[in-house]
């Protein structure tokens, strides 16, 4: 799968760690870590949160190559 999110990148940056953001939004550690790999993504909403508790915008939570190959497609 190609690498969709910046998850693991931005947790990094913000000084957070993965179990801290599956405490926050009540998901097991392994969906947090699945995220984070990119072998599974996070539904919108859950993004929604996700972008919230981490204080970013949502866009800044994508791949900016993966952006690029959806605005040219």
């Amino acid at each position: 799968m190609q690498d969709v999110n910046r998850l693991k990148i931005v947790l990094v940056e913000q000084k957070k760690t993965s179990k801290w953001l599956s405490e926050e939004l009540g998901v097991s550690p392994s969906t947090v870590s699945k995220w984070c790999t990119n072998s599974s993504q996070p539904d919108i909403e859950t993004l929604a949160r996700i972008s919230k508790l981490l204080n970013v915008g949502v866009e800044e939570l994508f791949n900016k190559k993966f952006m690029e190959s959806v605005n040219n497609s």
